[in-house]
């Protein structure tokens, strides 16, 4: 199974420069559980819209069924993994 964690952010989105080390600690320590993809919403804004993310950060996590849990804001580590795990990651 694969397990994504979009992250929508903007490079002008001061909570969204908070959220970058947790995600980045969160990549180093799951090494390769599961993908981040990060999205620049003012580059993408078709992939925002398809999402419907309406402020940042704003953080997807999906698995080949679809979407498993949403967080809009910044979002501590533990609330991630437990999402995560319950992805399948």
């Amino acid at each position: 199974m694969t397990v994504t964690l979009k992250d929508f952010y903007a490079d002008w989105c001061g909570p969204c420069k908070t959220q970058d080390p947790i995600l980045e600690e969160l990549e180093d320590d799951w090494e390769g559980r599961f993908e981040v993809e990060k999205v620049n919403v003012d580059e993408k804004q078709d992939v925002a819209n398809e999402y419907q993310v309406r402020s940042l950060p704003t953080l997807v996590i999906e698995n080949d069924d679809g979407i498993v849990e949403r967080f809009v804001g910044v979002t501590q580590r533990d609330d991630i993994e437990d999402a995560l795990e319950s992805a399948g990651a």
